[in-house]
């Protein structure tokens, strides 16, 4: 029998929401999305949970300060994207600071965007997330295609 797993990154987001803004960022200098807006995120490192990895990039990204346990699960998307991805995208009720563009070098600009008129170059499955969270989604796929993957062994007959 062979091996299919599959190994994917997790990433966390950060959905913050004040006064109808949505705390978003311009990306620049990563080399995925330059030019477009997405959220405070980034990856979950091993040893870390989801929650832990949230707080920990909101402080890196915007120095904002989020205890894990603030933090709540509000979508889960599986995407495909350059590779195939997890992203949770978490709220807070919690007041984190005032967020403050702590790299530079990575993003052109940290702002609060209305909520209901995201700037165009919004990137695509960070707008679908937006989208399914509105609607009271807590799943969603991205970048899918409907066909299946030669390799799914639960979909042969026998």
């Amino acid at each position: 029998m062979s091996d299919t797993r599959d190994a994917f990154f997790v990433e966390a987001h950060l959905v913050l929401i004040r006064d109808g803004k949505l705390l978003m960022l311009l990306r620049q200098n990563t080399g995925y999305m330059d030019g477009h807006w997405g959220l405070v995120a980034g990856h979950v490192d091993a040893g870390e949970t989801f929650r832990q990895a949230m707080a920990r990039e909101a402080a890196e990204e915007a120095g904002l300060t989020i205890a894990p346990e603030a933090l709540h699960l509000a979508h889960i998307m599986h995407r495909n994207s350059d590779t195939e991805r997890v992203s949770l995208f978490f709220t807070t009720e919690a007041n984190p600071g005032t967020p403050r563009n702590m790299e530079p070098e990575k993003c052109a600009a940290l702002t609060w965007q209305p909520q209901e008129a995201l700037p165009a170059r919004t990137i695509p499955y960070i707008r679908a997330a937006l989208t399914q969270i509105a609607q009271g989604q807590r799943y969603s796929e991205f970048g899918w295609s409907l066909a299946p993957r030669p390799n799914a062994a639960y979909l042969k007959t026998k």
